[in-house]
């Protein structure tokens, strides 16, 4: 094995434990015990519109994987916002990504956490949060938050290991759609995004 090639697998394994001491750590902010993979992150910020001049937010990045692809997409480092529930997780971030307008918070406090930018309108949402991990109630309204956050028709994006919506459907408030079933992530995880229309 060549060096580059250990360098890569050394790196995936020390973010692969980080990610499994934080999940042990709190296993209520944290969804699966592995990281989410390459392929699962690039599907998800695939939706970011890096031409459109806002900021993206994103919620529960964890260890950056789906932060990097995000950044990937051309997205400037300092028109993200990323919140991260956890201590372990954020200190890592903010050496991982020195650019990005990180944030320690509770992102089911938005108003309190985003402080200074609670007015923002932001492109999109890229949400790794462990939506199944909390009561239904808190759930929709998150997620009405975020739609009231971002312009009408822009994506809530959300990642899952369930076959269904975390979010029940609420036609009148808000659509629901399947977006993709990734089966090179362990667990094969559910992209559902969320609209508002006009």
């Amino acid at each position: 094995m060549n060096f580059r090639l250990k360098e890569r697998f050394g790196k995936k394994f020390d973010e692969e434990i980080r990610f499994f001491k934080g999940w042990m750590s709190n296993t209520k902010a944290v969804g699966s015990i592995i990281p989410t993979s390459a392929v699962t992150a690039r599907r998800m910020a695939s939706v970011v519109n890096p031409q459109s001049g806002l900021p993206v937010l994103e919620l529960g990045p964890g260890t950056g994987v789906i932060t990097k692809a995000i950044l990937e997409r051309g997205l400037p480092p300092e028109r993200l916002v990323s919140i991260e529930y956890s201590h372990d997780f954020y200190e890592h971030l903010l050496t991982r990504f020195p650019g990005v307008d990180l944030i320690q918070g509770d992102a089911f406090s938005l108003d309190e956490t985003l402080g200074h930018r609670r007015d923002f309108t932001f492109d999109c949402v890229i949400s790794g949060i462990p939506l199944l991990n909390f009561p239904m109630k808190r759930r929709v309204a998150l997620i009405e938050n975020l739609l009231s956050r971002i312009p009408p028709g822009r994506p809530v994006m959300q990642i899952t290991y369930g076959a269904l919506s975390p979010i029940v459907a609420m036609p009148a408030r808000y659509q629901i759609s399947r977006f993709d079933f990734v089966v090179r992530n362990i667990p094969p995880a559910h992209l559902w995004v969320y609209r508002k229309q006009h």
